[in-house]
């Protein structure tokens, strides 16, 4: 691979990254706070693609030459001594593996992390402490994410949220004993470190619905407890009164 591929691989690298950026596709990655970070990144990897190209592209006369050194003992092209032989080295093919990452980004995108992540991961809110949560906002039911209901349901269990009706938005994993659980992902940077919040299901349960099928459930606090298999990590549960699927939303994340 010469300097000019490496160079249009890093231009087409770099195209990938502000593509993604710019649109939603990134959010299936990193947190939506590091959108500035990615189109920076991007733009720099574009940047000096091109100047790479420019010095390769441009005529060899206008390239600043300097004169080898002559080496003692080593012949000249004309048969002299003094004069070092010039060879070419080649750079290992091993580098246009490089061009895969930039074929995943522009063709193959994947998917959020979902259900399957969760059946593998334990749950992130596993390890009790003091909490102090305040009151939920007013509404009725009051919207509040799976991670919030799920920290305030075995921090405080249940003490902040009280008899008020709440609604989470979240997708269908399949619990331990096979029964659908509501679960989602939490990233502390990018889709490397996911994590799953779950929570248990009882009352009005959906059912009849595939893993990683979008849901909103409304439902109150129950004071019901499981253990995840995966870390034997506490699983507060909902008593749902009503659900309703959803399509997936723009922000996948927690």
């Amino acid at each position: 691979m010469n300097r000019q591929a490496q160079a249009v691989i890093l231009l087409l690298l770099g195209g990938a990254v502000i593509r993604a950026s710019i649109t939603d596709l990134y959010l299936r990655y990193v947190k939506e706070g590091l959108r500035p970070f990615l189109i920076a990144a991007g733009l720099l990897l574009v940047v000096a693609a091109i100047m790479t190209l420019w010095y390769e592209l441009r005529p060899s006369a206008a390239r600043t030459t300097v004169p080898a050194t002559p080496v003692p003992g080593t012949p000249d092209p004309a048969g002299g001594v003094g004069a070092a032989h010039g060879h070419t080295h080649h750079e290992p093919r091993v580098g246009w593996l490089l061009i895969l990452p930039v074929l995943g980004l522009l063709l193959v995108a994947p998917p959020a992390l979902g259900s399957y992540a969760v059946s593998q991961a334990g749950s992130t809110v596993s390890a009790p402490r003091e909490s102090d949560y305040p009151p939920l906002p007013e509404g009725d039911p009051v919207q509040v994410s799976v991670l919030d209901y799920a920290a305030r349901a075995l921090f405080d269990r249940g003490t902040s949220i009280g008899d008020r009706r709440v609604r989470l938005t979240g997708f269908i994993a399949t619990g331990p004993d096979g029964e659908p659980i509501l679960a989602r992902m939490v990233l502390s940077c990018c889709a490397a470190d996911g994590r799953p919040v779950k929570l248990g299901l009882t009352g009005d349960v959906p059912a009849g619905l595939p893993d990683d099928s979008w849901v909103e459930v409304v439902g109150r606090y129950t004071d019901r407890l499981g253990r995840d298999p995966v870390n034997d990590a506490e699983i507060p549960y909902l008593d749902v009164e009503s659900w309703r699927e959803v399509p997936v939303p723009k922000q996948q994340y927690d």
